[in-house]
This record gives C-alpha cells, structure tokens and sequence, in this order.
C-alpha cells in the first residue's frame, strides 16, 4: 500500500491550543475583522468570526457575506492583517 505523501497538520501543545481559542473568543467577542492562518490554506482567510461551535469544533467565518465553517485544529495562527 502506497504512504500518503501530504504533510501532517503540525502538533501543538495545550498551551498553545489554549492561547489560540482565548484569541478567537476575543476576536468573536469584539466583532473586529481578523486573518487566519490555517493548514492546507496557500492564503490567509480574513473575515469576521460569527460563531465557535464546540461541539462540531468549528470556527465559522463571515467574509463577504459568505460564511465558511473551520475546523479548530487546522487554524495555526490569528492576526490583525
């Protein structure tokens, strides 16, 4: 059987996890227009965060009027750009 050639999401410690979801409660809370970076994404993904599902372990993104749904983990980093 052939070995998957994509590359592994890199891991994370809790402490990380943990700062990143205090960064997005923020940026949900003051309504402000953030950019992501998130694994497997050439570009950043910039737009207003709407909801923080915990159960699905989504992050949802309004940007241009569209809403894109984010899993938690492939988010690396959140900006101000």
């Amino acid at each position: 059987m052939a070995k998957s050639t994509t590359p592994k999401r890199p891991t994370r410690d809790e402490f990380e996890l943990e700062e990143l979801g205090s960064q997005l409660i923020e940026a949900k809370d003051d309504g402000d227009e953030r950019a992501l970076s998130v694994w497997g994404e050439a570009e950043k993904i910039r737009g207003r965060i709407t909801v923080l599902d915990s159960r699905t372990r989504l992050v949802h993104i309004e940007e241009n009027g569209a809403t894109r749904k984010i899993p938690f983990m492939d988010i690396m980093k959140v900006s101000y750009e």
